[in-house]
């Protein structure tokens, strides 16, 4: 995994270890208004990986009492961009595009647990992969994205 993050030398990326002081919480204070939604548990955050616990709530589902295919994707799509914003570069990234597939279903009451990795970090492109999987460790659902650098410069931490 190439997850070099090309910060400043002489900087050191503040983000991880602020976003590490919320591992085991429920992220209903995170800085992103869809986390506080979604309402996860970050379980571990580390360069170019993350975890996360999510619960399947009714207002998650479609007609048919499942998890909704939108919910799966704005989930795995927010764990994928919040692992890149942890990498601690100097501008922000955003989507290009986001390859999900749907394997199975989920239900209210199920325990989900949102996965991400880095598989490649250029200068300008990210390319990641997501996966969601039940308690018994099924594939509920998993992506692909690739995220571009933007112009809007980052401070090294919410609120600075």
């Amino acid at each position: 995994m190439n997850t070099h993050t090309q910060t400043d030398p002489q900087t050191e990326n503040e983000r991880l270890p602020f976003l590490r002081q919320f591992v085991g919480r429920p992220m209903d204070q995170h800085f992103s208004p869809v986390a506080k939604w979604l309402n996860g548990v970050l379980l571990s955050i580390e360069e170019g990986a993350m975890e996360v616990e999510y619960h399947v709530r009714e207002d998650m589902c479609n007609p048919m009492g499942t998890l909704h295919g939108g919910i799966a994707a704005t989930i795995l799509d927010d764990i994928v961009g919040t692992m890149v914003y942890a990498m601690g570069r100097e501008f922000g990234f955003t989507s290009v595009n986001l390859n999900c597939d749907f394997l199975n279903p989920a239900i209210v009451g199920d325990v989900l647990v949102a996965k991400s990795a880095v598989i490649r970090a250029g200068k300008n492109i990210i390319h990641v992969e997501g996966k969601l999987v039940n308690a018994h460790g099924r594939i509920i659902a998993k992506c692909t994205s690739n995220l571009i650098q933007t112009a809007f410069k980052l401070p090294a931490v919410p609120g600075q």
